[in-house]
């Protein structure tokens, strides 16, 4: 199933269906999934990116005959969410889910050079939900998760007959989740990792790649790996590194060019957040990739 090409329609459960879309790269893996909850009265969640037309031919085929009920998003980048709107053209169906695109906080770092731009700011649902709110079907029932943290407005979504979770791209296996400001931040990952073992979920279904299997202890492995990353960032720091890049080359060894620019988001996530606990100080008082850095 992890391997499955994209377009080809995968039965992963009596309750679940995926389909890849066409957009591998190094930050999708094999493509977004996009999965169709229940039978007869279905569900679609993350239809994908815009402009994909065999992907979105490909959803419709696969629930012909049946009855679309929820177009649902969990968070609004361009890899996930532009697809809904073309989706509810088709069918009619209720776009609901996360709401519109927004930063983490008021002075989140500005990364608009790297990232932001991924951002889908077109976005905006019929029914926003939040953390407890469900959405059902004759045969199944998905609560949402506020995970904040990859985007401020990530939802995952559980599964509740099959103990599941969608887990969009909070947690996956193939990757550690890119936390990028001014949408991404660290703190709210962090925490949000914490809340997801307060639940019982047997089975993780990502946003890209293949499932998550014994997914509390993967969980308590990504935070202990993101604490571990913290140190090295602040070690870096107090060794005296002071710019973005000088930073990442001490924190991240071994990085392969390709993950560089994500790697350099994710380190100015850890910044932000050592700032704002006033372990590192910014010379310049703003958390950004031109600044310099220094250990409190």
């Amino acid at each position: 199933m992890e391997g499955a090409p994209p377009s080809q329609l995968t039965e992963l459960s009596p309750r679940l269906r995926r389909v890849i879309a066409n957009n591998g790269g190094p930050f999708t893996f094999t493509g977004t999934c996009s999965y169709i909850v229940g039978r007869g009265e279905v569900a679609i969640v993350d239809p994908g990116p815009a402009g994909d037309e065999a992907h979105l031919a490909r959803l419709l085929d696969a629930i012909r005959g049946e009855s679309l009920r929820h177009i649902v998003v969990t968070h609004t980048h361009r890899d996930h969410s532009p697809a809904a709107r073309a989706l509810k053209q088709a069918t009619g169906a209720p776009i609901v889910g996360c709401g519109p695109h927004r930063p983490a906080r008021p002075n989140a770092a500005q990364s608009k050079d790297r990232l932001d731009s991924g951002g889908d700011r077109e976005h905006v649902p019929d029914l926003l939900m939040r953390q407890g709110d469900i959405i059902s079907g004759p045969d199944w029932t998905l609560s949402a998760i506020a995970t904040p943290g990859h985007t401020a407005n990530h939802l995952a979504f559980a599964l509740k007959e099959e103990k599941a979770l969608l887990s969009g791209d909070h947690v996956m296996a193939w990757s550690t989740t890119v936390i990028a400001p001014p949408d991404g931040s660290m703190a709210d990952y962090m925490a949000s990792l914490q809340h997801l073992l307060t639940f019982d979920h047997v089975l993780y279904w990502p946003g890209h790649g293949g499932p998550v299997r014994e997914p509390a202890r993967y969980v308590r492995g990504l935070a202990a790996h993101r604490r571990r990353r913290e140190m090295m960032v602040l070690d870096a720091v107090r060794n005296g590194a002071e710019e973005i890049d000088a930073i990442v080359e001490a924190a991240y060894p071994a990085i392969a060019p390709a993950l560089a620019g994500a790697a350099g988001l994710s380190t100015l996530a850890h910044l932000e957040w050592l700032v704002e606990r006033g372990e590192v100080i910014s010379q310049s008082g703003q958390v950004s990739f031109d600044a310099r850095y220094r250990p409190a």
